[in-house]
């Protein structure tokens, strides 16, 4: 593994350079706005009528709708989701594409599973920031900055990492570490901690623990203290100094019964299941799936948030959460 750092980049590539933020969300703000900062000509493309116009332009940023802001530029980030980036490519940039030009990403998505398959003649690169967007502007205005991933697909200019490393220091990524992988890894990778770890194992983690100790006969309080209340304690020990620092940090009893019995819990079957999902990953099933579910306007999906938003531990947790001033905006 190689890192780049402030030294490696050179920000005087994007000089004379216009950048399209296609997009102002999480990370589409704080991407154009450290970009700015950052001496580098900037353009925010969105929707004729997209509330966040307003905003951008308040912030100081020139904006334009998607197909003029991607006939201007020189590099073109694509920072809507997922589920669109097929759309606003085929609409909007692919007709105003000149070769030479860089199509950028924050997730490889749409380029690995082929809903976007761009001409030779341009640089194909990912500036993927770990972290959610308003992080990578808070560090940005700070001085310091947050982790990221470059990869580079297409490199048709000869130019692609170093074009990647420059926008990499403009957002702030040198300052921490900037790491190479490739599209297929970053996606893969991606999907899976989201799938299996941080979105999907973790909440159904906590949702298994919640209902054990209520049809056990607890009170749903105490099982909401104690199976969702105290994980950012124990997320956030880990988040700073790994498992090993946040054993430290526990009681003996809570280490013992950790290392000992949480194996019994996430065991052979679970990583049989990890290993499934993988492979669905890697086979393309998944975004199959997840592709044709957009086609179809989400039916699976919209049933599971609703049957998330009528389940006890989310009605039970959102009565203990106005005990907590401290999260009251």
């Amino acid at each position: 593994m190689k890192l780049y750092y402030e030294q490696d980049a050179d920000l005087g590539l994007l000089k004379g350079k216009t950048v399209a933020i296609i997009g102002y969300g999480s990370q589409g703000h704080a991407h154009a706005l450290n970009l700015k900062e950052s001496g580098v000509k900037v353009i925010v493309g969105l929707n004729q009528g997209n509330p966040d116009m307003k905003k951008a332009e308040a912030a100081g940023l020139t904006v334009k709708v998607n197909h003029q802001a991607a006939k201007e530029a020189d590099i073109i980030m694509i920072l809507v989701p997922d589920q669109i980036q097929s759309s606003v490519y085929h609409d909007d940039i692919e007709p105003n594409l000149q070769p030479g030009n860089a199509l950028a990403f924050a997730h490889g998505f749409n380029i690995h599973y082929n809903q976007i398959i761009p001409p030779e003649n341009i640089d194909v690169i990912m500036i993927a920031p770990k972290g959610p967007g308003h992080l990578v502007r808070r560090q940005y205005e700070s001085g310091n900055g947050v982790p990221a991933l470059i990869a580079i697909y297409q490199n048709a200019t000869g130019k692609a990492r170093e074009l990647a490393l420059a926008y990499a220091k403009g957002i702030g990524g040198t300052r921490a570490g900037v790491i190479e992988t490739s599209f297929k890894e970053e996606t893969e990778t991606d999907l899976f901690g989201e799938q299996a770890v941080l979105c999907g194992g973790l909440s159904e983690l906590i949702r298994a623990g919640f209902n054990t100790l209520v049809e056990a006969g607890y009170q749903p309080e105490m099982a909401y203290f104690e199976c969702i209340h105290e994980v950012k304690l124990i997320v956030d020990l880990i988040y700073e100094g790994g498992l090993g620092g946040m054993y430290y940090s526990v009681s003996d009893t809570a280490e013992y019964g950790g290392l000992v019995k949480g194996p019994v819990i996430i065991g052979e079957q679970a990583k049989a299941g990890m290993k499934k999902l993988l492979q669905d990953i890697q086979d393309g099933s998944f975004a199959t799936e997840w592709i044709l579910e957009n086609k179809a306007n989400g039916p699976k999906f919209n049933r599971y948030r609703q049957l998330l938003k009528n389940d006890p531990i989310e009605k039970i947790g959102a009565e203990l959460r106005k005990m907590m001033s401290w999260l009251k905006k």
